[in-house]
């Protein structure tokens, strides 16, 4: 029996974003990673610019007699697109697109129906909240941090 399904579910979100299709190109990140200029579009998993946490999680019995429980959790997420022009406009456009990927992604299709439970690691996944930045450094940035959030029984 496990204590938390958010390994698994990391994991899960990891694989489906690397398979897919809208994501070629787009380097996924497992956690942080030092600065690389030469990756103009990446998504990190587990990471958000000033946020130490990778995953926050509650927990609580499901019902009586403690058989189970349920379990909550948002991975924090990070896109970034990067070029050495001053553009902001298409970068902002391009990290924007990056997420949509994303949740297209996490949403059920005939080819993938077990996406939105991240490969049945979950009941259900979805991304929920984001926060733009944007910076004129070496060329200009955009970077959108996001959550997904999951909802799962133990």
């Amino acid at each position: 029996m496990t204590s938390s399904r958010v390994p698994a579910a990391v994991d899960a979100l990891l694989a489906i974003l690397r398979a897919s299709p809208a994501l070629e190109g787009i380097r996924i990140v497992d956690g942080p990673e030092a600065v690389n200029l030469t990756d103009k579009h990446r998504i990190h998993v587990g990471w958000q610019p000033g946020d130490s946490a990778a995953v926050s999680l509650e927990q609580s019995w499901n019902a009586a007699g403690a058989r189970t429980r349920d379990e909550a959790f948002s991975i924090s997420c990070y896109a970034e697109s990067r070029s050495g022009d001053k553009d902001m406009a298409v970068r902002r456009a391009k990290v924007f697109e990056i997420v949509a990927a994303v949740e297209q992604a996490l949403r059920a299709t005939n080819e993938a129906p077990e996406a939105p439970t991240l490969n049945g690691t979950v009941l259900w996944a979805e991304l929920t909240a984001g926060d733009l930045t944007q910076a004129q450094s070496e060329g200009s940035i955009a970077g959108l941090a996001f959550t997904v959030t999951c909802q799962a029984r133990i």
